[in-house]
């Protein structure tokens, strides 16, 4: 049986079988404002209040008001277990991942997840220009690099995706082709739905059927 770190909200979990798998990694894509930061942040604080750490790399701009809010007020103690990057570029987001998966393998401290928020940020900035072979070879380098990681550690790993319009049906598809879809052993879809609905969509689990759950954005985080 594959570990599962619980998620906190009780929808999700179940269309997980639990919460998120412990030894590979979850995409989440959807568009903007559709809430994948925010379930990063709840998950990233309920794994740093059980006193393990969070890597946390950045592409986009973490709300530090936002996890004061999920933490109740003692975001400086939440705080004291993430390690948290903001590259700049492809580069040091290649870095940065290859920090954090590292530290994860030394295994000097308890690990209980990884996120990196958006993965292909830097790499949507490249597309049709010069330098979109070369991103593309490097973004799924740091993606292998996560793999390995979560298998080896195990570590759950949670990823962010953008997406882009199919202009033939008028879908939502993420980005970075195919090998991301392979790489991720779960995705989720994230959808806006009115009043500060969202839904996630299971599309696709090594085990699970595809399937559905709703929550909803509150000030203090998501229910």
């Amino acid at each position: 049986m594959v570990d599962r770190l619980a998620t906190g909200i009780a929808g999700v979990d179940r269309l997980l079988g639990g919460g998120l798998e412990g030894d590979s990694v979850t995409e989440l894509y959807g568009e903007g404002g559709s809430g994948k930061t925010l379930f990063c942040l709840e998950v990233a604080a309920r794994v740093a209040r059980e006193r393990r750490w969070v890597f946390y790399i950045d592409t986009e701009g973490v709300s530090v008001d936002r996890l004061r809010a999920i933490s109740g007020g003692s975001v400086e103690t939440l705080l004291e277990r993430f390690l948290l990057s903001s590259p700049k570029n492809l580069e040091e987001e290649g870095r940065a991942v290859a920090t954090a998966c590292a530290l994860a393998r030394e295994r000097q401290r308890p690990v209980g997840l990884i996120v990196v928020d958006s993965a292909t940020f830097f790499y949507r900035l490249s597309l049709s220009g010069s330098d979109e072979d070369d991103a593309r070879e490097a973004l799924s380098l740091a993606v292998a690099d996560l793999v390995a990681t979560a298998l080896e550690v195990p570590v759950p790993v949670v990823i962010t995706n953008q997406v882009w319009r199919n202009v033939r049906d008028g879908t939502l598809e993420p980005l970075g082709g195919s090998f991301l879809n392979h790489a991720a052993k779960t995705i989720l879809r994230f959808d806006r739905l009115p009043g500060g609905r969202r839904r996630v969509v299971l599309v696709k689990h090594r085990s699970l059927p595809e399937g559905a759950a709703e929550f909803r954005i509150t000030n203090s985080g998501l229910e």
